[in-house]
């Protein structure tokens, strides 16, 4: 019988546990998504894969600075990128950008030949047609993820021609 009581105090026991609700931490309830910067949006964002296996892709796309205040990007990194710097072409010459200053109201495009984003070391799993995320990682600490549309160089335009 203590066997018989043992195993009916264990199953009430465990149906018990089920029963009752989860909590959530407070810390959980009350700070924002992590992917959430107020004030800014992204659009238009792509990935454009490299003609030759190896070389590195160029991401494109828009940042709207909707809040009162500058923000100032400070990377972005890429799913699937081994690494990825910001660059801008001047000229016949490219040079690594550090930080990128957004004015209140207004907006930045990394666009071919301008500023732009160069995506190092691509994973296999990369393929035209799919989809991958870009993180930007503003000064503050403040991060905002967005979809990259993946696209074969020259698919679609001639802008893709230029040369990294």
């Amino acid at each position: 019988m203590n066997k018989a009581y043992a195993t009916a105090v264990i199953a009430a026991l465990a149906l018990s546990a089920c029963q009752q609700p989860k909590e959530t931490p407070v810390a959980e309830k009350t700070q924002p998504a992590p992917e959430a910067k107020p004030g800014i949006a992204v659009a238009q964002g792509r990935l454009i894969l490299p003609a030759v296996t190896g070389n590195p892709g160029a991401a494109y796309l828009q940042i709207d600075n909707r809040a009162g205040a500058n923000v100032v990007v400070s990377a972005i990194s890429i799913d699937g990128a081994e690494k990825a710097e910001m660059h801008q072409t001047i000229g016949d010459a490219m040079t690594a950008v550090e930080r990128v200053e957004i004015a209140p109201g207004t907006s930045i495009t990394f666009e071919p030949g301008q500023l732009h984003v160069m995506a190092f070391n691509l994973a296999s799993r990369l393929k035209a047609g799919g989809t991958t995320e870009a993180t930007i990682t503003f000064a503050d600490g403040d991060k905002v993820t967005t979809p990259l549309k993946i696209e074969a160089m020259g698919a679609g335009t001639a802008e893709h021609g230029e040369s990294h």
